[in-house]
């Protein structure tokens, strides 16, 4: 953490601080991919779509 934080001229409470920041923009991202995915899978009337849709969705729920 010392040897990123002299790297970038800064404490290693700032890279802490950039680093937490930057995976709570991630999740929240990976959240709203989630709703809009959930959204066309209740929109879609292609069966091939939905499981498409739906293999997706269980990947981001219980991982690979």
């Amino acid at each position: 953490m010392r040897g990123l934080a002299k790297a970038q001229r800064s404490s290693a409470n700032r890279v802490l601080v950039d680093l937490i920041e930057a995976g709570l923009a991630s999740k929240e991202t990976e959240k709203a991919r989630f709703f809009e995915l959930a959204n066309q899978l209740t929109e879609s009337q292609d069966p091939n779509e939905r499981e498409k849709l739906k293999r997706e969705l269980a990947r981001m729920t219980f991982g690979e």
